[in-house]
């Protein structure tokens, strides 16, 4: 099992090289310039409906293309994230953060950090919203969490993700994240685990 993960993972990560090999990059000016994203913590009570509604995007994106791909239905994206928001003080500091990222003013990322314990971090509800992909929006937040992470003194991030984002896989793969077996305190239960990845990033090792 491990071992088809790890050539599976090795497929992704070639692919992604030679795309961004083949890449013609294109120098930015004033037709085609790409506005900066900007990253910063969520701010309460301000940004809870921001949260709200890209958690349940992910969460209801996520879903259906499970259902599509594979058939099944693990949650109810809004009954999940109702729960959540009762429950934000699990991602505020010391026990974690809430990244948003905008661009021009429009929110259009969020990645979050949950403590797993006091070596441990985990990653959690990155997304971005489709209409912002490829703009290296990803990237900058998972940056951030990584940042985040170190400065909570955790020497490992953790993290799961369905097997059909493919994107997101090699972005981890590009930080430095190595595929494991599923952690404990994976919130998904058994029953849907087979439908995911587990990776874990050694946060003394990476810069």
């Amino acid at each position: 099992m491990k071992l088809a993960v790890a050539k599976y993972l090795s497929t992704v990560l070639t692919k992604k090289r030679l795309q961004i090999k083949n890449l013609q990059i294109i120098k930015s000016d004033s037709m085609n310039h790409i506005p900066t994203v900007q990253i910063r913590n969520m701010k309460l009570p301000d940004d809870i409906e921001l949260v709200r509604k890209l958690w349940t995007d992910y969460l209801t994106w996520g879903n259906e293309t499970m259902q599509i791909n594979y058939g099944v239905h693990p949650h109810n994206p809004k009954k999940i994230v109702e729960q959540d928001i009762k429950e934000i003080d699990r991602y505020l500091p010391p026990n974690g953060k809430v990244f948003l990222a905008f661009m021009e003013n429009k929110v259009c990322g969020i990645g979050c950090l949950n403590n797993l314990g006091k070596e441990v971090g985990e990653l959690k509800r990155m997304f971005v919203d489709p209409s912002f992909r490829k703009l290296g929006i990803g990237k900058a937040i998972l940056q951030s969490v990584i940042n985040a992470a170190k400065e909570a003194g955790h020497k490992k991030l953790r993290l799961n993700t369905p097997k059909f984002m493919e994107t997101a896989h090699s972005l981890y793969l590009g930080f430095g994240f190595k595929p494991i077996s599923a952690y404990s305190e994976v919130e998904i239960t058994e029953d849907y685990r087979e439908y995911l990845l587990f990776m874990e990033l050694d946060l003394l090792r990476c810069t």
